[in-house]
Formats: structure tokens, sequence, C-alpha cells
């Protein structure tokens, strides 16, 4: 496997571990729908909430570079799926995890409500 794939499963499994310390419960991780994956899907009260992992070595990179607005659709339409698949009814959020390493010593700054979605 490649050091960035390597560096990117750490990433996701350092934001399971932030979320379940955060009380969230972790309903899968990269859920996949034909072409579209989702790299979290977590719930938290009366919200499911999608969660974007993005693995960085630096901190620099601005957000509308890094989530596109074509990947935010996707993971819109993932959330529409998932909700149809399995059936609820829950308030949607679209969070998204930076995971930074500087010093060997990796950070998340978390954002909720990263971007907005209309589930029609």
């Amino acid at each position: 496997m490649s050091v960035s794939y390597n560096f990117g499963k750490q990433a996701e499994a350092l934001v399971v571990d932030f979320l379940k310390q955060a009380a969230y419960e972790i309903l899968e991780t990269n859920w996949r729908f034909s072409h579209l994956e989702v790299d979290i899907i977590a719930k938290k009260d009366d919200f499911i909430v999608f969660v974007e992992v993005k693995a960085r070595h630096r901190k620099n990179s601005a957000f509308d570079e890094i989530i596109s607005i074509k990947k935010q659709k996707n993971i819109i339409s993932a959330a529409e799926k998932f909700l149809e698949i399995n059936d609820l009814e829950n308030e949607l959020r679209f969070d998204v995890a930076f995971v930074f390493k500087q010093n060997n010593k990796l950070t998340i700054d978390y954002i909720e409500n990263a971007f907005y979605g209309m589930i029609e």
C-alpha cells in the first residue's frame, strides 16, 4: 500500500476515535453506493452525520480546493441513497474532518455543518 493510502486510513481511524469520544455512534465507515462514497456515517442525537475526512501534510489548503462542489454533490447524493436504503428520516449534517501531520503528530480540525445539502 502507498504511504498516502496508509496516511488516509490512519486519519480516518483517528477521526472515528475522535467521534466516539464525542458520543457519536458510528454507523458506517467507507460506505459505498455505486461510484459514491462517504468516509464516515455517524449518528448523534437526532442527526445522521456524513463526515468527509481529508488528510494533509500542511494546513494551508483552501476549503473549496479540498472539498469541491462536485465532491459535495456526490456526498449529498450518497446521503440521499443511504437514507433511502435504510428508511431513515433523520436530520442531516455534513461535516469535514481535516487531519494534518506536522512533526509526526496528527491533529484534527473538525468542522460541523461544513456545507449544506438539499435532499429532495
